[in-house]
């Protein structure tokens, strides 16, 4: 895989980046089975996912991007597990590369960022759902310390099929 590490910044997300945030999970939302949303998003409906992932805390947003040209090249992000109080220990992480970024070591730099982010922080443990098939995804958790813990079968409908959901689990 070749890396263009030094040309890669990651920092944390802000509102000037929810355009391109949007754009890049919309591509998710479109093509893929990655996410189980099924419309596409416009930025202002994305403000309040943004605005939940403040600088500090449990609940992160990091940014990759280019340095030379500032483009967004992907984010990770860590959010709440579940709405009830005894999960607020836990977090559901994700990552999703621009299209045309993958297979350059953005992801591993985003959740290396995330996870040292995460280290001060009050949160025993992160969670990760993974639609199913999705090797990549899959080899960057294991690489990260993520467990597999089970899978919910076809648990979500999307472009006229179901899908699987992998579970996988890491000790902070």
């Amino acid at each position: 895989m070749p890396s263009d590490h030094a040309e890669v910044q990651v920092r944390p997300g802000f509102e000037g980046d929810l355009e391109a945030l949007t754009a890049i999970y919309n591509h998710y939302v479109r093509e893929t089975a990655i996410t189980f949303d099924t419309a596409s998003f416009t930025p202002e409906e994305r403000r309040p996912w943004l605005l939940s992932h403040p600088e500090d805390g449990p609940h992160r947003l990091m940014v990759a991007t280019d340095q030379e040209s500032q483009r967004i090249l992907g984010y990770a992000t860590s959010s709440p597990y579940r709405p009830k109080p005894a999960y607020v220990t836990s977090v559901e992480t994700s990552v999703y590369v621009a299209p045309d970024a993958g297979r350059r070591g953005i992801g591993t730099l985003l959740y290396g960022a995330l996870f040292r982010a995460l280290a001060g922080e009050d949160v025993h443990r992160a969670y990760a759902g993974i639609a199913q098939p999705n090797e990549a995804s899959t080899r960057l958790h294991e690489r990260f310390g993520f467990r597999y813990v089970g899978t919910y079968g076809e648990v979500g409908r999307k472009f006229g099929r179901y899908w699987d959901v992998a579970w996988y689990e890491k000790r902070l």
